[in-house]
């Protein structure tokens, strides 16, 4: 054991050992702090959630303002939770332990503060967004929605108690990314939320927390080590990996049933392409890199899926 080993309870990596003068974050280490992979998590559900609306429309009027409202607000939240968990998990020292990419706020290159600024600006742009849109649409009790959202993103790694460290990220991805997602495009588009909806937000949210399994798979150790209670902790290695097979394949059950009514959601079915694959990597991966190329299947078969029944339910 060194010397500064010893000074720091003998855990490597921990202040008290050798300082490493750090690069300041670059152009590209900031877009990648977005984790743009992520962002079909975001469009799958406003893609199904607008051909919903068009099956609820019987007069069959597109609003093409809303449904880009719609699509800002889901991307933004996106990207500031990206950020807001960056900060929050770099401030707690959980991501020195991380084996995937590097974060901005653990690895040192860029201040706390800034990631923190930026998440808050996304998250202010998302919060425009969705008023805009209850401008036009009147519907004002879904700014109890929009702030409920905002909440749940900040409060999924942040404040003393995060709930993503309780095991219940999937459920909250559930909700905010599937039900809501979804439902709530269609709603403020079509004034109502019709069944073709909810199947669809079942589908969009069944595969998302499909994404954030498969990412805590990979981070299984470092966040036991963290002190990190997600889901794929709190089940294991070997449940964690079929728990995923899962979550991914269920969906292409429910697209099947709702192809006998709209028979272009048949096409979804070549969206397998990206998941058989997703399932087979997870379910014998060896290193974090394998299940990194699992991940951006996943988020790839989410938006593949979404594509289809969003055309099949507007056509």
């Amino acid at each position: 054991m060194t010397p500064a080993q010893r000074r720091n309870g003998g855990r490597p990596g921990r202040p008290g050992a050798a300082k490493v003068k750090v690069k300041p974050a670059t152009a590209s280490d900031w877009i990648a702090g977005a984790r743009l992979r992520t962002l079909p998590l975001a469009i799958a559900p406003v893609i199904i959630g607008v051909g919903a609306a068009k099956v609820a429309d019987g007069a069959g009027i597109w609003h093409p303002v809303r449904a880009l409202l719609c699509l800002a607000v889901a991307v933004f939240l996106q990207i500031g939770v990206n950020y807001a968990n960056d900060y929050s998990d770099g401030i707690r020292g959980t991501d020195q332990f991380r084996v995937g990419p590097s974060r901005l706020t653990g690895s040192g290159r860029a201040a706390p503060k800034r990631v923190l600024t930026v998440a808050l600006v996304f998250f202010a742009l998302g919060a425009v967004a969705g008023l805009v849109l209850v401008l036009l649409t009147q519907h004002w009790w879904v700014l109890i929605v929009g702030a409920a959202a905002i909440v749940a993103a900040w409060f999924y790694t942040g404040g003393k108690r995060p709930y993503g460290y309780f095991g219940l990220g999937e459920v909250f991805v559930f909700l905010f990314f599937g039900l809501v997602a979804t439902a709530g495009t269609t709603y403020m588009l079509a004034g109502i939320v019709n069944q073709e909806a909810w199947f669809g937000a079942v589908i969009a949210g069944l595969i998302a927390c499909a994404v954030l399994m498969v990412n805590n798979i990979r981070d299984i150790g470092p966040d036991k080590q963290a002190g990190k209670r997600t889901l794929a902790v709190l089940l294991g290695n070997v449940a964690s990996r079929i728990v995923f097979c899962v979550l991914l394949l269920v969906p292409f059950g429910i697209l099947a049933v709702l192809a006998l009514l709209y028979p272009f959601a048949w096409f979804g079915m070549f969206a397998l392409l990206a998941a058989l694959p997703a399932c087979v990597i997870t379910l014998f991966a060896k290193t974090p890199r394998e299940l990194v190329t699992a991940l951006q299947l996943t988020s790839f078969t989410g938006l593949l899926v979404a594509l289809a029944l969003g055309a099949a339910y507007a056509f």
